[in-house]
């Protein structure tokens, strides 16, 4: 009998695979890249520090600083005073950050809407609705140290 957990899992990281190749061809269209896109997509509802953004992404903050500083040089995103922290700003987009972020997202759905128009609704919201309950699930046994936190 299959692993059907394993099997799910190495599903999982195919999907993220071909999904990221996608992002990068999405976001090269208007000359960013997906680490552009995420960074710029979670600063977009609100400012944050690059450390909360890293956390926010799942990656190093030492990656997030990085592409933080290029969007910044690119007047895609600007570094405010951060009230609670003098060390730490928070980065925001500019007004030409969100007009690309909108671009990309527009060309984003459009993309989404073709790869899913023979899948139904119901369908993705229950794939969503597993994904999100394995997350909390593997969150919550790296929290009690079930699983070594990566």
């Amino acid at each position: 009998m299959p692993d059907e957990m394993a099997l799910l899992v190495a599903e999982v990281f195919e999907a993220a695979g071909v999904l990221r190749r996608s992002g990068e061809a999405i976001a090269a269209a208007d000359g960013q890249t997906q680490a552009r896109w995420q960074l710029l997509s979670v600063v977009s509802e609100e400012p944050l520090t690059v450390a909360r953004a890293a956390r926010r992404l799942g990656i190093a903050r030492q990656g997030v600083q990085r592409v933080a500083n290029d969007l910044v040089r690119e007047d895609l995103a600007v570094f405010r005073p951060n009230p609670d922290h003098r060390g730490s700003p928070l980065l925001a987009l500019t007004p030409h950050g969100r007009r690309v972020l909108d671009k990309i997202t527009r060309r984003a759905t459009e993309v989404h809407r073709t790869l899913a128009a023979d899948i139904p609704v119901d369908e993705i919201i229950r794939a969503r609705a597993l994904l999100h309950r394995l997350v909390e699930r593997v969150n919550r046994h790296e929290g009690d140290g079930r699983i070594p936190p990566g």
